[in-house]
């Protein structure tokens, strides 16, 4: 009878006899390695030897009378049960033969490692990993064990395992016999990322289902400190296109703190072989993985989701030894890849109060209840349906509470922890990372925890007021005009992407400017010393800014890598519908708000029509500024090959600034017409529309800006109080204006939009735009569904009557 069998001589087939986990890595040890996807080699002890081990040692009866009539909604009783089962399994001998064909397999792997190597001990369910329940984590996995002593010890745990608390609730809830669930123990050579790196990735967008990217995180050490939450890992995403085009793909990177590191420890008892150490100060500032290695693990990836044919979860880690990077598990993405495709939930929040923790965003959702500070599992059973759980990190030991939660909030951890993973499972929000969620959250306290800002999950004070907004998007009607979007951050882009559209209408270079980089440009091209470093720009200034661009090369990349990376998400997020990117259209008292600003601005009574705009990109004091926001568009659009990127101008006052303007871009290879490019004007002065034709004569087409061209048209300042009551689009000077640049367009069939609120506040609006012949209406993503839809039953029903 065999009990052991070989990774190399297993694939999904197997999955009844080694379970998910252990037949997943035989898959791509045979099926893979041409593709240069390295797996360390093991090998896997059978389902039919772990029930063999339960019924010749009688636990198999002794473990269904423990079971039996157990509520596993009651914390303590399921603790106590669990714990028996678990004591019972350690206390059984294995069945005759099974540890002599273990012994038998080690001797052979060790032989073929040496001495030094160490192995994993990993369990694999029969009902593991499969595409619709991942039971992630729950099961026991140990690290670092050496020895086949330690080696049988951690198989006899593993089978144990199967009987943790959070796995009998899990199957529980999942509808899963407990019989019908057999292990399997893997035993894998260790890859040595204790002194690499290592981390998981994912082959979509986990939190909008985004499929065109692959998100990986990584951290130092061994990757079950990721897993876990113990550590906030570095963040990269890799979009497929350009990395099947053989482009930069990188569409974007984020710094994680990385404080902790888990690593190999002197004990060798299975359960303390690993230990945590800091990290230091210089390392955290860096990128744990080179962009060649993010590269080459995005392809990994891509290659293990074509063979498996759907969405993927995959474990990776990077051997500081020999510089290799391997897969260490691969398993189905189980909660978006599952989302029903034609129904669009979107939570929005309609109030706000003081924020009391911030991390990142996990679910889109939002909830609310009150605070529960749980610092040990001890306390689960004080924890009440409801409640807000407030944690360090949660494991899956915790998982019969999370299903109970109204939200989740963590202490430490990233995007694909275990409280991110369940959260996900279970449909609550969470927000994990935040640093001090337990020290500033009262217990008691009521809050709203809302994941549905972007990727910065906040806790807000109080029990806010929220609605869910659910679409059906397969009852979209035809649109009679393109409805296009607003879009603001990047980091919004891929779950706006859901949202039915026609591309994106304004794209705000500043609002990229100002959530991902922080810093003036001209303050990082004096540290750079490609201008003079003004005296104003003080030492502490110039000491925040190098801390903040630490992990780059240099001032000028940090800009243009993280400008590139905000414009690339939006236009990867939208492709191949056509992203416009309007250029920078800070004014002076905003730009000198960013970190180094106050040194290079002056102070202007109005900014509103002082410097800025084309005339602002002209200036000598910031032409080389402007130029780097050319190279990060040029990297974006050509490198990347994300064509389907245009170019918006703001604020062109005068022909003569129309014609420089163009000249500058063309200069810094932005040229109307190469590789497809098209550059559009903001038309929001009423000299654009008054000489519409006349600027038509450097520009492929208008955007309506219709806020400034309504103040400017009728003098009023919209933010004033006293005279904001006489703003309004509608004014019959504004819509002459309109009515000209909109002819002019239609006139030289060029492109003619309007990217302002009017159309979707005034329904009328929006009517006498779509007989005006507007080519689009770019919206805030809140009221693309409504507009879209209203439009629509308007038009067809003048089309009736």
């Amino acid at each position: 009878m065999t009990d052991v069998l070989w990774f190399s001589e297993l694939g999904l087939s197997d999955l009844d006899q080694v379970g998910g986990k252990n037949a997943s890595l035989g898959e791509m040890i045979g099926n893979l390695a041409a593709a240069g996807v390295r797996v360390p080699d093991g090998f896997a002890t059978t389902a039919d030897a772990y029930r063999r081990f339960l019924r010749e040692s009688g636990l198999e009866a002794g473990i269904g009378a423990v079971l039996e009539g157990l509520d596993s909604d009651d914390v303590a009783a399921l603790g106590a049960a669990g714990a028996r089962i678990r004591e019972m399994i350690r206390q059984a001998p294995f069945p005759a033969g099974f540890e002599e064909q273990v012994r038998a397999a080690y001797a052979q792997l060790a032989g073929s490692h040496g001495a030094d190597v160490s192995w994993a001990v990993r369990s694999s369910a029969t009902a593991e990993d499969l595409p619709d329940a991942s039971f992630a984590g729950q099961q026991e996995t140990f690290l670092n064990v050496r020895g086949i002593e330690n080696v049988l010890q951690a198989i006899r745990d593993v089978f144990a395992s199967l009987y943790n608390d959070r796995a009998i609730a899990y199957r529980v809830h999942h509808g899963f016999t407990h019989s019908e669930v057999a292990l399997s123990a893997g035993i894998q050579r260790m890859v040595r990322s204790d002194v690499g790196s290592s981390g998981v990735m994912f082959t979509m967008d986990t939190e909008s289902g985004f499929r065109d990217a692959v998100f990986i995180t990584s951290s130092y050490g061994l990757g079950e400190a990721v897993v876990q939450g113990a550590v906030n890992p570095d963040e990269f995403y890799v979009y497929k296109p350009a990395l099947a085009a053989g482009r930069p793909a990188i569409l974007k990177r984020g710094l994680g703190e990385k404080a902790v590191q888990m690593t190999y420890a002197a004990s060798a008892e299975p359960g303390r072989t690993v230990e945590f150490a800091p990290v230091p100060a210089s390392q955290r500032r860096r990128f744990s993985l080179t962009d060649a290695e993010v590269e080459q693990l995005a392809r990994h990836a891509v290659a293990i989701e074509a063979h498996y044919g759907r969405p993927m979860d995959i474990e990776w880690g990077k051997d500081g030894t020999d510089g290799q990077l391997y897969i260490l598990q691969a398993r189905p993405e189980t909660v978006e890849s599952r989302k029903a495709s034609g129904t669009l939930s979107r939570y929005t929040l309609n109030e706000r109060s003081a924020v009391l923790a911030e991390g990142r965003a996990i679910g889109q959702r939002i909830g609310a209840g009150q605070v529960r500070v749980l610092t040990s599992i001890d306390q689960m059973s004080s924890f009440q349906p409801g409640d807000v759980l407030v944690a360090n990190m949660t494991d899956p030991d915790w998982e019969p509470i999370m299903k109970k939660a109204a939200a989740i909030v963590t202490d430490r951890g990233g995007r694909t922890c275990h409280a991110a993973i369940i959260a996900r499972e279970l449909g609550i929000p969470a927000v994990v990372g935040t640093g001090n969620a337990t020290q500033v959250l009262a217990e008691g306290a009521p809050v709203t925890v809302s994941c549905a800002e972007g990727e910065a999950g906040l806790v807000y004070a109080g029990l806010l007021d929220y609605t869910l907004q659910e679409t059906t998007l397969d009852a979209m009607p035809e649109a009679p005009v393109k409805i296009m979007m607003n879009v603001g951050t990047p980091e919004q882009a891929f779950g706006f992407a859901g949202l039915p559209h026609h591309g994106v209408g304004l794209a705000r270079l500043e609002f990229i400017i100002n959530r991902q980089i922080g810093i003036h440009p001209n303050a990082l091209l004096a540290l750079a010393g490609e201008i003079e470093r003004p005296a104003a720009l003080s030492d502490y200034a110039v000491q925040q800014i190098q801390e903040k661009i630490a992990a780059y090369d240099g001032p000028r990349d940090y800009y243009v890598r993280r400008l590139a990376e905000g414009i690339a998400t939006i236009a990867a997020a939208f492709a191949p519908e056509p992203v416009i990117i309007r250029l920078s259209d800070f004014k002076s008292n905003e730009y000198a708000n960013l970190l180094g600003g106050p040194a290079f601005e002056p102070e202007e009574e109005n900014p509103m029509i002082g410097y800025r705009g084309a005339s602002r990109y002209l200036s000598d004091s910031f032409r080389q500024a402007f130029e780097l926001e050319c190279e990060a568009l040029k990297l974006a659009r050509s490198g990347m090959g994300l064509s389907n990127i245009k170019v918006m101008v703001p604020f062109v006052r005068t022909l003569e600034e129309a014609r420089d303007v163009t000249a500058l871009l063309a200069a810094n290879g932005l040229r109307r017409g190469e590789e497809g490019l098209e550059i559009v004007m903001m038309c929001e002065l009423p000299a654009n529309a008054l000489l519409a034709d006349e600027f038509l004569e450097y520009f492929d087409g208008f955007s309506i800006g219709s806020n400034d061209l309504t103040q400017l048209t009728l003098g009023l300042d919209r933010d004033s109080a006293l005279v904001a009551g006489g703003f309004d689009e509608r004014n019959p000077a504004v819509r002459r204006l309109l009515e000209m640049a909109i002819n002019a367009c239609r006139a030289r069939g060029r492109y003619v939009g309007i990217c302002g609120q009017g159309p979707s506040d005034h329904p009328d609006f929006a009517e006498w735009l779509l007989e005006q012949g507007i080519s689009s209406i770019s919206l805030n993503p809140d009221a693309v569904t409504d507009t879209w839809l209203r439009l629509a039953r308007s038009r067809a029903a003048a089309a009736q009557g």
